[in-house]
């Protein structure tokens, strides 16, 4: 049974579970892991990453507040969320937020929109976190940080595309200061940046061409996901969306500039969120009205969609078998994809059907799936019969 995580705008933690053989008509399990309600939006949950634990059933969860803390917590097989860590990004000011966080066995990335970046390594029991700090360029709207952790990316407003080596970004040589002073406002020093890149940054991507009239283009990504793992000549690929809800695709190997560039994508207001799919060529976009669909990146076109969302989309998390998103309109929906498997014979295409919807009373900010192994209905009912066979000696 797949597991999904949920935050919400007042601080609370909830475990969404899907049971696809359930008997009764609601086949959704809610249960609050921890409630923050009573401190308010202060404590507003804006990034949640999870990890699997050294110990059986155990989870290691991180979480990123609107009033700057950030929270290292063991959830256990029986739903219990015991806090384990907990420290403050001082760096980040009002009308700032977290637009990045990933955690590892022993160590913790954040990020925040104004290009605070800190790596935190976890010490054993009652050991207090040591911190290593870097800075990026400010107007940041979302940052990832590859599967082997060897390098992240970050996009904004003005900000291109970029790629940075983890390692030498927290080196003291790193651009703390001349970075950080690299905003929108500043044209003379983003002018004077051009092509040079920072210690650490290992790639940047470009502008798309003039528009018909010799204009630039304003640059402005609102969201962005690696498509692959790096490969061992450094090749990375990558897809972010804009506001003016196109959808780009980068290979840093072939070039500075969008291998496919497809226009209007998002159909209302930019592209809000974007997940790479369960398929080599699929990924999940949403877009600032209540659109959610699977993109296909070979042609640019609508693989299927989900309909009778009412909100938008602000957090999609695919799992092996399933898709998991929450929208303004406070509901958590388990989603078919096109790794559903159906009863031979039946011809039903069920990929693209919203299967269940829980109401959440508080609007949900972040969904991610607990990583936990899942089987398929047909695996699982393969498994209960062999289980179930008698043994016959010779």
């Amino acid at each position: 049974m797949p597991r999904f995580l949920v935050g919400d705008e007042l601080g609370s933690i909830k475990a969404v579970t899907y049971d696809a053989k359930a008997l009764s008509d609601s086949k959704t399990q809610l249960k609050t892991l921890y409630d923050g309600t009573g401190s308010g939006r202060s404590r507003g949950i804006q990034r949640l990453a999870v990890i699997t634990g050294t110990e059986d059933d155990t989870l290691m969860l991180a979480s990123a507040h609107a009033d700057g803390s950030l929270c290292i917590s063991s959830l256990t097989g029986d739903d219990q969320l015991q806090n384990l860590h907990q420290w403050k990004e001082i760096r980040l000011k009002s009308e700032q937020k977290f637009i990045g966080l990933a955690i590892s066995q022993n160590t913790v990335f954040s990020c925040t929109s104004n290009g605070a970046l800190r790596l935190s390594t976890l010490g054993e029991e009652t050991r207090l976190p040591t911190h290593k700090l870097a800075a990026l360029p400010s107007k940041l709207t979302e940052w990832r940080i590859g599967c082997n952790k060897e390098t992240f990316a970050y996009g904004g407003d003005d900000v291109e595309l970029s790629v940075w080596n983890t390692e030498r970004a927290f080196q003291p040589s790193s651009p703390s200061e001349d970075a950080s002073s690299i905003s929108p406002g500043n044209t003379k020093k983003r002018k004077r940046a051009g092509d040079t890149l920072f210690p650490g940054e290992i790639w940047r991507a470009k502008n798309v061409p003039n528009d018909f009239l010799d204009l630039r283009q304003p640059v402005h990504n609102t969201c962005l996901t690696y498509l692959s793992p790096s490969s061992s000549t450094g090749q990375q690929h990558l897809l972010a969306g804009t506001r003016f809800g196109d959808v780009r695709r980068y290979d840093t190997r072939a070039g500075r500039r969008p291998v496919s560039d497809f226009k209007s994508v998002g159909k209302i207001g930019g592209v809000r969120a974007i997940e790479k799919g369960l398929t080599e060529h699929e990924a999940f976009v949403s877009d600032q009205g209540s659109s959610l669909f699977a993109l296909d990146l070979r042609s640019g076109g609508i693989l299927y969609s989900y309909k009778g969302i009412s909100g938008a989309v602000t957090s999609v998390s695919p799992s092996p078998l399933f898709l998991a998103s929450v929208a303004l309109d406070r509901y958590t929906r388990i989603h078919s994809t096109s790794l559903v498997p159906t009863k031979a014979g039946n011809g039903a295409d069920k990929r693209g059907t919203t299967l269940e919807k829980v109401y959440m009373t508080t609007v949900p900010t972040v969904v991610v799936w607990d990583q936990q192994e899942e089987m398929d209905v047909d695996q699982e009912e393969d498994e209960n019969i062999w289980e179930t066979m008698k043994h016959v000696e010779e």
